[in-house]
């Protein structure tokens, strides 16, 4: 595992310039120029950054509890993986015929299961090593919807297509100076919350990061069609499909080395893309290039087999899905042994349930925990070493990569999003930083919004 120091990782931003906006009228009978030293100052309680599926909780958390929120967000809808990354089943909110994950995040699972006419998994069924059997399937579209409204109802200020480029900490406040399609702001808040996924705020306002030097494959997910499986002769396909790996035309990693499953599946969940990083838009713009151009060569490929020749793409979505990037060295690292023997911490504030679940380039072999584990996750891990008024939630929590790898998904980062946001209020409410706020009052507060504590 890597450490890496602020002034490292900004290498990767890149020089900001705005230039003159020049808006014109349909006869261009006047032109309007937006200075690039012109910046609005905006003040907030809480400032959350990004929302993904993390961010989305935190910020409504936070707006319920009575405080002025805003939610900055590059993209141009809410819901992160679930929506963006397409990945519409976020993980298990159950353990051993037991709910264990609530809430806010909950709330909106359920609904927009509801609004679908969709079903819930029969969870008093046990699962045993079939943990998907417990997933929840979801309209991802409609999740964007409700997490939207949802967020607006709540008074949360959304602001879309804008990314943070500085945060200092200035007069016992954040200042995050903020960058976006004709927009250059400096938001001003009480506490900050960071739920970009890759610690990219944290990294900003100088907290080191950590790194390991190796990451999992991202996934963009799609839904192929026009073929028929029973028609199909699987022996033929898959030597066709080992001549055009061994000639360089096809990389078998891509698609865990298994053409029959691409098939079977229709594309659901099994691109793998080497090397995937959304920490920056150069890195983001390689990944997603990377994943698009693997699909349409396999596209290709499959086209030209007896029985595929109409194989069509029904749908994909707009970006890659990233596992692992960059994680925060907070005040305590959840370690993998702590995870797998769910140690129940003082300062526990939500629970997690997911086997350890490591991709690499030959696929991925879920670690499942035994019987009875239900692994917590305390308020320290969600706190930079030396921070003030700073908080996380999500992918980039303090973990070691193993941990790491079952605490990424959804429906536990609803609960560290939801439990962020809860400490955040009361710390700008008492005029704090989270970690001098009593763990029973953070709890409460959760428990008061159908959170579940440990």
């Amino acid at each position: 595992m890597t450490k890496i120091e602020r002034r490292t990782l900004l290498k990767t931003l890149g020089g900001f310039t705005l230039g003159g906006i020049i808006p014109l009228t349909g006869n261009a009978v006047s032109t309007n120029k937006q200075s690039a030293n012109k910046i609005k100052t905006i003040n907030t309680d809480i400032l959350v950054v990004g929302g993904g599926t993390a961010g989305v909780i935190a910020a409504i958390q936070a707006a319920r509890a009575g405080c002025s929120t805003i939610l900055v967000e590059n993209g141009s809808q809410l819901g992160g993986t679930t929506t963006t990354g397409g990945v519409s089943f976020p993980g298990l909110f159950h353990a051993w015929g037991k709910q264990i994950i609530r809430g806010i995040g909950w709330e909106l699972v359920t609904e927009t299961v509801k609004m679908d006419d969709a079903e819930l998994p029969d969870f008093s069924i046990p699962t045993g090593r079939q943990h998907y059997k417990h997933q929840v399937r979801l309209n991802g579209y409609l999740y964007a919807l409700l997490a939207e409204a949802k967020s607006l109802e709540a008074g949360v200020n959304i602001r879309y297509y804008e990314t943070p480029v500085d945060a200092r900490f200035d007069g016992n406040k954040w200042q995050v100076a903020t960058m976006g399609k004709g927009t250059h702001t400096r938001i001003v808040c009480n506490q900050l919350i960071d739920c970009t996924g890759n610690a990219w705020v944290a990294a900003l306002a100088g907290f080191d990061v950590l790194r390991e030097k190796e990451t999992q494959p991202g996934s963009l997910m799609f839904k192929i069609g026009g073929y028929d499986l029973d028609s199909l002769d699987f022996k033929m396909i898959r030597e066709r499909y080992n001549e055009a790996v061994n000639k360089g035309r096809l990389v078998k990693e891509e698609f865990r080395n298994n053409i029959e499953g691409l098939l079977r599946s229709a594309g659901d969940n099994i691109s793998h893309v080497a090397g995937a990083d959304s920490t920056t838009s150069e890195s983001g713009t390689i990944t997603n290039i990377n994943g698009r151009s693997s699909l349409l060569n396999t596209l290709r490929f499959l086209r030209e087999l007896p029985g595929c020749e109409k194989t069509r793409l029904i749908s994909m979505q707009p970006e890659t899905g990233v596992r692992e990037t960059y994680r925060i060295d907070g005040e305590y690292q959840i370690s993998y042994d702590d995870y797998v023997t769910g140690k129940v911490f003082d300062d526990a504030v939500s629970y997690s349930f997911y086997p350890i679940d490591v991709h690499d380039k030959h696929g991925v072999v879920p670690k499942h925990l035994s019987e009875g584990i239900v692994p917590t996750i305390p308020l320290r891990a969600l706190i930079p070493k030396k921070s003030q008024n700073f908080l996380v939630a999500g992918r980039c929590v303090s973990s070691d990569r193993l941990a790491n790898s079952a605490l990424r998904v959804q429906a536990s980062c609803m609960g560290m999003g939801q439990a962020a946001g809860a400490a955040a209020a009361l710390a700008c409410n008492t005029k704090t930083t989270p970690l001098n706020i009593p763990i029973g009052q953070i709890k409460s507060m959760i428990a008061d919004h159908g959170g579940i504590v440990p």
